[in-house]
């Protein structure tokens, strides 16, 4: 199998370019994030009996959290959906990349729980194609000599990087 960008490099890639190369660079600031943190939380302790239902597949360096094998079921549960188009990215490449291991028919469903939400995520071709696009810009923002010049958003003060980013 080719070696092809993790899931979480292709959902910065959608967030911010600039957090994408300090994560690729090994620049990580996760630990110091309350945020990060209770996200985790929920996705530990939101659906507990999920372990038992499903299982955990590591594919081309990528980890689905849950997988249920005999529906196709790609589960990914996230804190909100503030950044719901680079969520659902993330799901439609772990569906992407079953399928590069000969996987098909394959659906996603992200979760939001303090939201009480789902929403079903469906791979097309011309997703597929994106997601041809998204690998050759992820690994020509790794490739950078320099990090990415700070691009200001509303989401950056959640951020775990905010502070390396706003020091003057």
């Amino acid at each position: 199998m080719a070696d092809y960008p993790n899931a979480t490099l292709i959902n910065l890639y959608h967030v911010c370019k600039r957090e994408l190369w300090l994560h690729a660079n090994e620049i990580r600031m996760e630990h110091n994030s309350a945020s990060v943190s209770e996200g985790k939380w929920i996705g530990e302790n939101t659906y507990l009996s999920r372990s038992e239902q499903y299982r955990e597949v590591e594919v081309a360096g990528s980890k689905i959290d849950f997988y249920d094998p005999k529906k196709k079921i790609v589960h990914e549960t996230k804190k909100s959906d503030k950044v719901y188009h680079a969520h659902e990215a993330q799901v439609k490449y772990y569906i992407w990349l079953l399928e590069q291991e000969g996987v098909t028919g394959v659906k996603g469903v992200l979760e939001y729980p303090k939201q009480r939400r789902k929403e079903e995520v469906f791979l097309t071709d011309e997703g597929r194609k994106n997601i041809l696009l998204w690998i050759e810009e992820v690994e020509r923002i790794i490739a950078l000599e320099h990090c990415p010049p700070l691009v200001k958003k509303p989401i950056c003060k959640n951020c775990s990087y905010y502070e390396f980013c706003y020091a003057e």
